[in-house]
C-alpha cells in the first residue's frame, strides 16, 4: 500500500409498472509518497446523511427480472494489488459526495461483470493482498449490486446475487485537493477535518469516489511509526511516479513533520498529521468511502 504492497443502475431511472413508483436506488487518492514500498468532473455535492440503505431498498414489481449473469470462465484475472483487469464501466457518479452507507465482504471467489447481464472480467476474492477485502456499493438494479472496483480508479465492477455480504459502513472521507483539506463525515455528518499534504505536478492525488483497502505498518521511520492505510486507487499515470513506487497504491498516512501540510509535495498519497491518523485508524473501517474532489461548494463545518 502504501499497502506496502501489503504483504501480504443507475440505470437510475425508474422502472415504471402500472403506476406504481419504484424506489430512488441508492446514489450514488495515495500514492503513499514513499509510504509504498517497492512493488511492494464535474459538479460536487457535500456530503448530506442518508438513510440507511438495505437490500430491500430496490423493489421489485412482477414484470421485472434479474438480467442472468453468464457463466464465469475459470481462467479469469483476480482482481490484486496489481492493476486491475481493463472493461470494467466507469463509475458515472465518481464526484458524488452522497455517503455510500453499504459495503459488500465477498465469502467465496465472485465473479465481477462490466454490467448486469454483461461479461465476467475478473474474480473477486475474499481477501486481497492478505487482508479482508470490503467494497463500498455504489449501485443496485434489480438482482445485480455494482461496487468501487479495487485496484483501479473511477471503475465500477457488478455483481450478481449470492456469494457476498452485505455490511454497514458509517464513515466517508472527502478530501479537497485546492484547500489542502480531509474532512471525516460519520452518518452525514462533519466530525473533524485536518489540513494535508497531496501530490505534486504530474503526480496529483487522483480525483473521484475510492475507498480505504486496508492497513499497513509503516515500512520506513518517514512516517512517523503510525500504520498507513492503502486505498484502493492507483497512480493516475503509472510511469510518472519514482521507479521505486511503480505497482504501489495511493494512501493515506502520516510523516515524521507536519512542515509540507498544505503543499503539493507527495507521490499522490494524502499525507496528516500523526495525531489525525491515529484516529481514523482507530475510528474509520476498511471499506469506508473516501472522495477526493477539487473543492466543496460549501466549507464542512469543522473547517
Amino acid at each position: 500500500m502504501p499497502f506496502d504492497r501489503m504483504t501480504p443502475s443507475r440505470r437510475r431511472g425508474a422502472w415504471v409498472a402500472a403506476a406504481v413508483a419504484v424506489a430512488a436506488l441508492l446514489t450514488a487518492a495515495l500514492l503513499v509518497g514513499q509510504a509504498l514500498t517497492p512493488h511492494s468532473a464535474t459538479t460536487d455535492r457535500s456530503p448530506v446523511a442518508a438513510s440507511d440503505p438495505t437490500p430491500s431498498s430496490v423493489e421489485q414489481t412482477p414484470e421485472e427480472s434479474a438480467p442472468p449473469a453468464a457463466p464465469a470462465p475459470d481462467g479469469l484475472p483476480v482482481v490484486d494489488y496489481d492493476p486491475a483487469p481493463k472493461g470494467f464501466p466507469a463509475d458515472p457518479a465518481t464526484m458524488d459526495t452522497t455517503p455510500l452507507t453499504e459495503g459488500v465482504h465477498p465469502t467465496r471467489r465472485i465473479a465481477a461483470y462490466d454490467a448486469p447481464g454483461g461479461r465476467p472480467l475478473a474474480f473477486l476474492e475474499p481477501t486481497l493482498a492478505g487482508v479482508e477485502l470490503t467494497v463500498p456499493i455504489a449501485e443496485r438494479r434489480v438482482g445485480w449490486t455494482a461496487v468501487l472496483l479495487p485496484s483501479a480508479n473511477r471503475r465500477l465492477a457488478w455483481l450478481p446475487s449470492g456469494g457476498f455480504d452485505t455490511v454497514a459502513l458509517r464513515d466517508q472521507i472527502v478530501v479537497e485537493r485546492k484547500v489542502h483539506r480531509l474532512t471525516w463525515y460519520r452518518a452525514g455528518k462533519a466530525v473533524r477535518s485536518w489540513q494535508t499534504s497531496l501530490g505534486q505536478a504530474g503526480q496529483e492525488t487522483p480525483l473521484g469516489r475510492t475507498f480505504i483497502l486496508g492497513r499497513t505498518p509503516p515500512p520506513q521511520d518517514v512516517y512517523g511509526g503510525v500504520d498507513i492505510y492503502a486505498l484502493g486507487s492507483v497512480p493516475d499515470d503509472p510511469e510518472s511516479v519514482p521507479t521505486g513506487l511503480r505497482g504501489a497504491h495511493i494512501g493515506l498516512h502520516s510523516w515524521y513533520h507536519d512542515g509540507e501540510l498544505g503543499k503539493n509535495t507527495t507521490n499522490g498519497c494524502i499525507r496528516v498529521t500523526r495525531s489525525g491518523q491515529r484516529e481514523l485508524l482507530a475510528e474509520v473501517r476498511p471499506g469506508s468511502s473516501l472522495v477526493v474532489v477539487d473543492q466543496l461548494p460549501t466549507p464542512p463545518p469543522t473547517a
